[in-house]
């Protein structure tokens, strides 16, 4: 077995990548990766330097896959990790650069670990992790993984487990929102009436579109919004303009984009992917303030299109305790972590045990604001 290291995925062929995938999540495939490398999103300007590693057998065949990052810094990641770094840089441990396996900017669980079996996956982290000193790399972390990876991780030595809280919306069966609306209790049913009358009464409307159906004056309105919910915060967005051109050229059909209307003003847009069984909440912004417009876009258009397209499931983003009480469910997330340094690693492990146990409390509370009626 050989281990390669990719400067840029698209040195792969794409069908190459692509074969490893267990599943139809766009957020894994070369076009998405290709795209954040290609538009200048990721690489070594903004601290998200690609490192993909292979696991090939001897006569060049590709057994196994990681998207992997050299980072020099913890933004864009939303598994925060920054205490452990602030108490590294006190204790005179160097903590950047570190390897990130994951998607950027993406806090999606999914495929971490793209192989054709278990120990080729294990064997690929294994040969990774002991890569890491002579690297001068402080650790490896693998965000936001599926059954699978936990599966090769759980137990592996060295191996840290963490774990996170997001809320998705489960699709049982609905015939339309009114049908959801009605397994709901009265006082939230009249509340997310309520919301989305207020929206309506401002004269605003809504146009979904798939990723090839937009024109390049329409992408340019998308990246304004998106631009814009950084830039009142005053930072910088992830994502440069051109990664929404590629991105709807190579997978169009994944694509779901609802745009707001006043009249013939466009004024505000939510930006999702999909695949056959999810709908992902991704971008969203507004170049005017409208009271619950974005309850509307991001999660009540959301909602509308998850059913009428008979999704299964519903991931608007990460964290947002507001979601709650319009019916996305509390759901685990998990990361793991492989620290080099022997201090830093009994000192992490000690903080995880007490996160994790809090984290499994949290999620069993969330259940409780639930808004669905109790038979």
């Amino acid at each position: 077995m050989t281990i390669q290291t990719l400067e840029r995925i698209g040195e792969l062929p794409a069908a190459q990548w692509d074969a490893l995938l267990a599943d139809g999540q766009p957020f894994l495939r070369h076009a998405f990766l290709a795209s954040l490398e290609d538009s200048g999103s990721v690489g070594a300007r903004t601290g998200w330097q690609p490192a993909h590693r292979l696991l090939r057998v001897a006569d060049g065949r590709l057994r196994a896959a990681m998207p992997a990052y050299v980072k020099s810094h913890s933004r864009g990641e939303y598994v925060f990790d920054w205490a452990w770094a602030d108490a590294c840089q006190r204790a005179g441990i160097a903590y950047y650069p570190k390897l990130l396996a994951a998607v950027p900017f993406s806090p999606v669980s999914g495929t971490r670990l793209l192989a054709r079996d278990a120990p080729a996956a294990g064997e690929l982290l294994d040969a990774v992790s002991a890569q890491l000193p002579g690297l001068r790399l402080s650790g490896l972390h693998v965000n936001f993984t599926d059954a699978f990876a936990d599966g090769v991780l759980a137990g592996r030595e060295g191996w840290l487990e963490r774990l996170g809280c997001q809320f998705h919306w489960f699709n049982r069966g609905y015939r339309d929102f009114q049908d959801f609306l009605d397994a709901l209790s009265s006082r939230k049913r009249k509340q997310l009436r309520r919301e989305r009358e207020q929206v309506k009464a401002q004269g605003l409307d809504f146009d979904w579109r798939e990723g090839g159906q937009l024109t390049e004056a329409e992408w340019d309105f998308v990246y304004a919004c998106y631009a814009n919910t950084y830039a009142v915060r005053g930072q910088h967005p992830y994502l440069t303009r051109a990664f929404f051109s590629l991105l709807a050229a190579r997978m169009p059909e994944a694509i779901r984009v609802v745009l707001a209307r006043q009249g013939s003003r466009p004024v505000a847009m939510a930006f999702f992917l999909v695949d056959g069984d999810c709908l992902y909440g991704r971008y969203w912004g507004c170049l005017a303030e409208f009271d619950r417009l974005h309850f509307e876009a991001c999660l009540y258009q959301g909602l509308d299109m998850a059913i009428g397209e008979r999704l299964s499931r519903f991931d608007a983003g990460a964290q947002g305790e507001h979601k709650l009480v319009r019916g996305f469910e509390p759901v685990l997330t998990r990361s793991w972590h492989y620290l080099c340094h022997p201090g830093l690693r009994a000192a992490v492990a000690g903080f995880l045990h007490e996160e994790c146990a809090a984290v499994r409390r949290y999620a069993e509370q969330a259940c409780e604001a639930l808004p669905y009626r109790q038979e």
